[in-house]
């Protein structure tokens, strides 16, 4: 599940949707069911634990392997995105592109099976894992821009917000199922564990999970309407397009501006405390594989009690008390992990960090809401999703850097640095009405 899910991603117009049947609107909370077995098993707690321990030989090596992967994948993503939004918008058959996508992810997945538990296989498992994780960045701008093709202005928060938690219940089920299944003991299904082809197996079960899951969509999800005037896709234009939009918030909507900028950053740092949770678990503070998945399950669960239990707070208390109090928790706890350095604390931090990921998110989705200008809901979150990209090679980048001058242990503190970042930009921003209480009393 990636940082924008559940958001419009094409900056599409906010006319009302034809009714979706049933099996378009399943469909798609199946593809984001199917997808994260991408983010949750190869990305975050298995796959990428086994490809930068085992695999490298070296915990030193393969954290700064890995970190360097995600940086240059966020560079990749940080040039396309200004173009993805528009390429989204105006493509002719949407959902063929989805497709495309969707199988090239599959395959990179499964491609995970010829990485053998030896040093000079790591740059190919490094290689399949980042092409697997920018690709699903592509699929998912044709998956969000179809949010508005399958829901109507009263029922849009409901269809994004049970798909977002269709994403962490396949999360958690992939996890049992692999922990089970092929990890534990062996695993329960029998594969051999000779050259950790049980450990392999995990990448050819999400090729499967996600061919069953996300296929449905690329069948039964919503054909494009057919525009013969709709203008054809432009590389220079939609740069074009994407400068104007700011050089227009620059002169008349700062505080918007000053909200994407500061958003980017900090919501860098939440996708890395995933991303790189189960490396630096593994790498510095000594779990074993089995361990990664056990905290895996925990995290995930936690992060969605704690989305549902703190919902509250933004209505209270105003998204702008919510994103900094949850983000001063999250630094102060990452701050603690880096002093005291023992197992038990990284469960307790790490737990009291994963609580307050999904609140932060969700209180950013509200204050850009409210910062919307009346009429151009659809193209600010299309701005959104675009500038969360082209930041994110930050957290990685200091997660590298990190690691190479200090040492493993020291790799987290390139997330800190970069929710305090995101933090303090974020800070000095106070729009009366909307940044405060009175935001939600309305």
């Amino acid at each position: 599940m990636t940082a924008t899910q559940g958001e419009p991603a094409d900056g599409g117009t906010a006319t009302e949707p034809r009714g979706a049947s049933r099996r378009e609107v399943g469909s798609w909370w199946s593809w984001d069911f199917g997808a994260t077995a991408l983010n949750s098993v190869m990305i975050s707690f298995v796959f990428s634990v086994y490809v930068t321990g085992t695999v490298a030989g070296d915990h030193a090596r393969g954290q700064t392997a890995w970190a360097d992967a995600q940086t240059v994948s966020g560079i990749i993503l940080a040039l396309l995105a200004p173009m993805m939004g528009a390429w989204a918008d105006r493509t002719r058959n949407r959902r063929l592109m989805l497709g495309a996508a969707t199988v090239l992810m599959i395959a990179a997945t499964a491609g995970g099976w010829f990485v053998k538990p030896f040093p000079e296989y790591l740059l190919l498992g490094v290689l399949l894992l980042t092409v697997a994780a920018v690709v699903q960045e592509l699929a998912g701008v044709f998956y969000n821009g179809m949010l508005l093709r399958i829901s109507t202005r009263d029922n849009i928060g409901r269809v994004s917000a049970i798909g977002w938690g269709a994403g962490y219940f396949g999360g958690v089920l992939c996890l049992v199922i692999v922990l089970f299944g092929f990890v534990l003991n062996g695993g329960l299904l029998g594969v051999p564990t000779a050259e950790l082809a049980n450990v392999r197996a995990v990448a050819l079960f999400c090729a499967v999970w996600m061919t069953l899951f996300c296929l449905p969509l690329v069948i039964w999800g919503p054909r494009d309407v057919p525009q013969p005037d709709r203008p054809r896709f432009n590389v220079v234009a939609a740069y074009r397009e994407i400068g104007r939009r700011i050089g227009h918030m620059w002169r008349d909507e700062r505080p918007l501006l000053h909200f994407l900028v500061a958003s980017a950053v900090f919501r860098d740092g939440l996708v890395a405390v995933f991303s790189f949770g189960g490396v630096i678990a593994a790498s510095a503070y000594g779990f074993s594989p089995t361990g990664v998945i056990y905290f895996g399950l925990a995290a995930n669960a936690i992060a969605m009690l704690g989305a549902w239990l703190m919902s509250g707070l933004d209505d209270r208390f105003g998204p702008w008390r919510v994103i900094v109090g949850s983000l001063a928790v999250i630094i102060l706890a990452g701050l603690v992990l880096i002093v005291l350095h023992t197992t038990l604390a990284f469960w307790i931090c790490g737990l009291i960090i994963s609580s307050q990921v999904g609140t932060v998110q969700s209180a950013s989705r509200t204050l850009l809401a409210r910062l919307a200008p009346v009429g151009e809901e659809n193209e600010t979150f299309g701005l959104y999703a675009t500038t969360g990209r082209v930041a994110s090679f930050i957290a990685p980048a200091l997660v590298g850097l990190f690691t190479r001058v200090f040492g493993v242990d020291w790799g987290i503190l390139g997330i800190v640095v970069t929710l305090a970042l995101g933090l303090a930009i974020f800070y000095p921003l106070r729009v009366p009405g909307v940044t405060d209480r009175r935001a939600a009393t309305g």
